[in-house]
């Protein structure tokens, strides 16, 4: 096995291995850290000495001896010693290894914590990343990062929650937190919201696998499937977003030979399984959304009309402001930019939108197929002044600069 053979292999085994010991012992905290003193011993000793026929076992067994070394430095030292002296590595019985990973999803998105926290949290305990890598993704130093992950961690301790998957209709509010969590990672690496990149691969690339995760656990929610769906299908187009200079390329001028194919079939597939069974929720219509654009042979072969009447019934789910400006655009597209721009123009008294470049840019976009384009250039302007990366920026500025009066 190779060097990221092994990697891979730890990265899953990971939150296994802290979910056992947190299930049987109940301390998020030093469990934790006598899994990635385990972790580190594995990366050292598993590459000379070959993998153990029962890798998870092994772990545990390693971090269960360092949890008690750990816990001879409490004061209560004597009773937790002898709680976890009767623990045992599990074998067959009780909750599967995945039943724990999915419990720590679970915890990590306590309600509790904030958004921030939550997201933090989850890809330390159950992505794997160190403090550092998470830091440099959300582009905040590590103290800051640290101090978050360690208050998050407290407040799941004070909480008293037992380790396990909440019961009845918490379960569904919990998983709905959960799903949310690893959308804004995913949308996090998709699309950057500061920074001198447009996209950060490796965190659009951990919240895939950590929904592929909760998909293999609960294969019968059309959400998690959704949510699955709506990913593959949007990272699909991730090689032809950016130009060599990693500049931006907007969809209608992608090289669709660039798209993924194997990522479109899947998600399609996905899609096309959940959307007959239940409630439709609003990743599976994004799903379903994506989709159309994904299997579009080209730009103006899109179906828009379906595009738009996915978009009304998405409103009636999950009627937000992104809803209603990505719904403006479709009509636009099926209508006529007038129509889109007064859609538009509702948008502006909210809020939510006030200073999103989102808003400006379709704006912009929308009075250039009109033919307004001075009125074009100055929204391209003052989307670009409002973009919070690089790549958008030069790209709106390019815009605009493009709709300048030529110089007599």
């Amino acid at each position: 096995m190779n060097a990221k053979g092994f990697e891979s292999l730890l990265r899953e085994l990971a939150p296994q291995a802290l979910g056992a010991l947190v299930r049987r012992y109940g301390h998020f905290d030093t469990a934790e850290d006598a899994v990635q003193e385990a972790l580190l011993a594995a990366a050292l000793r598993w590459p000379d000495e070959g993998v153990p026929e029962n890798p998870r076992g092994w772990l545990i067994t390693v971090a269960s001896r360092r949890l008690t070394d750990l816990l001879r430095s409490e004061q209560a030292r004597q009773r937790r010693e002898e709680t976890v002296a009767r623990w045992a590595v599990p074998g067959g019985g009780g909750a599967s290894d995945s039943d724990d990973s999915l419990i720590l999803l679970f915890m990590c998105c306590h309600p509790a914590l904030s958004p921030a926290s939550q997201i933090a949290l989850t890809l330390r305990a159950v992505g794997g990343l160190t403090t550092t890598e998470i830091a440099r993704a959300f582009l905040v130093p590590e103290a800051t990062m640290m101090r978050r992950i360690s208050r998050a961690k407290q407040a799941i301790k004070d909480s008293g929650i037992p380790f396990a998957i909440p019961p009845g209709s918490a379960r569904d509010e919990r998983l709905g937190a959960v799903l949310h969590v690893l959308y804004l990672i995913f949308n996090e690496g998709y699309v950057s919201t500061s920074g001198p990149e447009l996209q950060r691969n490796d965190l659009s690339a951990e919240a895939i696998r950590l929904t592929r995760m909760v998909h293999r656990l609960l294969p019968d929610d059309g959400e998690v499937a959704g949510l699955l769906a709506l990913m593959l299908l949007t990272d699909a187009r991730q090689a032809a977003r950016t130009g060599p200079d990693g500049s931006l390329i907007p969809m209608d001028e992608q090289d669709r030979r660039l798209w993924h194919a194997d990522q479109i079939v899947e998600g399609v597939a996905l899609i096309s399984s959940a959307l007959p069974r239940g409630a439709t929720g609003p990743y599976q219509l994004q799903a379903a959304i994506a989709a159309l654009h994904d299997e579009a042979p080209s730009a103006a072969e899109t179906d828009w009309p379906q595009i738009a009447a996915l978009y009304e019934l998405l409103l009636r789910v999950s009627d937000t402001p992104l809803v209603r400006l990505n719904h403006a655009v479709a009509v636009a597209m099926v209508s006529g930019p007038d129509a889109g721009l007064e859609l538009v123009a509702k948008l502006e008294a909210d809020e939510r939108l006030a200073r999103d470049h989102r808003l400006d840019a379709v704006r912009a976009h929308l009075l250039e197929r009109s033919g307004n384009l001075a009125g074009a250039r100055a929204a391209f302007e003052v989307a670009a002044r409002r973009a919070t990366t690089l790549p958008q920026q030069r790209y709106l500025n390019a815009r605009a600069a493009r709709l300048a009066p030529p110089v007599h």
